[in-house]
Order: C-alpha cells, then structure tokens, then sequence
C-alpha cells in the first residue's frame, strides 16, 4: 500500500462526506482503542467532580491570640517585620487577631508560624 501523505490524507478528508466521516472516526475510535466523545464529555466532569485545586502559595499571617508571653511574640514580630517599632508590634499583639504579615510565600509563612508559636502565640495561616 501506498504511503499518504498528510497534505493528500487531509484532502481526501476535505472530500468526504459526513457520513463517511463518521464512519471513518468510528474506524479510527476501533482501530485504536480510543473514543473521541470520551475526551469531550472528560473535561467538563473532570472539574466538577473535585479535582485538587491548585495549591496555595501565597499566604497572610495572622497572630489569632497573643498567649500569655506577650513580650516573647512582640520579640517574634519585631525579627520577623524588621520595620515595626516596638509600640507597632505591641499594638498588633494587643490587637489580636490582627494580620501580621500579608502576601507571603509558604516558605516564609511556615518560618513566621513556626517562630511566633515557639515564642507562646496562636497563629493562622490564611
């Protein structure tokens, strides 16, 4: 048998009618053990049966209750926001529950967590 080219296979298939070509996707769907209606009728029920969303990756800490160490936590803050004073920090930890740090990376989140809870805070990641 003679070797088609994609220009000629794709002129014999401009030429066909649409009888023949439903005839010529059901040989293929045969041939190959494919189904072109399976991969239409995926995509939507895909999406809605509850795939994994993509998972997060910027996050705001938020000092949801400032423990019994005040002082350690506004310590925390202070190293991890350089930039607040110390009445700042002692008014975001008064203020509890306050946003500390907004936009974040996890990695970055994780740290400011993991330091503000070791020094008696309860923190949320958001």
């Amino acid at each position: 048998m003679a070797k088609l080219t994609k220009e000629e296979l794709l002129k014999a298939v401009e030429e066909m009618s649409v009888l023949e070509l439903a005839d010529l996707v059901k040989a293929l769907e045969e041939k190959f053990g494919v189904s072109a209606q399976a991969m239409v009728a995926q995509a939507p029920a895909a999406a809605a049966s509850g795939e994994p969303k993509e998972e997060q990756t910027v996050f705001n800490v938020v000092v949801a209750n400032s423990g019994a160490q005040k002082i350690q936590v506004i310590k925390a803050l202070r190293e991890l926001v350089p930039t607040l004073g110390l009445k700042e920090a002692k008014d975001l930890v008064d203020a509890a529950p306050k946003e500390v740090m907004t936009q974040v990376n996890k990695k970055t989140a994780e740290e400011a967590k993991a330091k503000l809870v070791a020094a008696g805070a309860t923190v949320e990641l958001k």
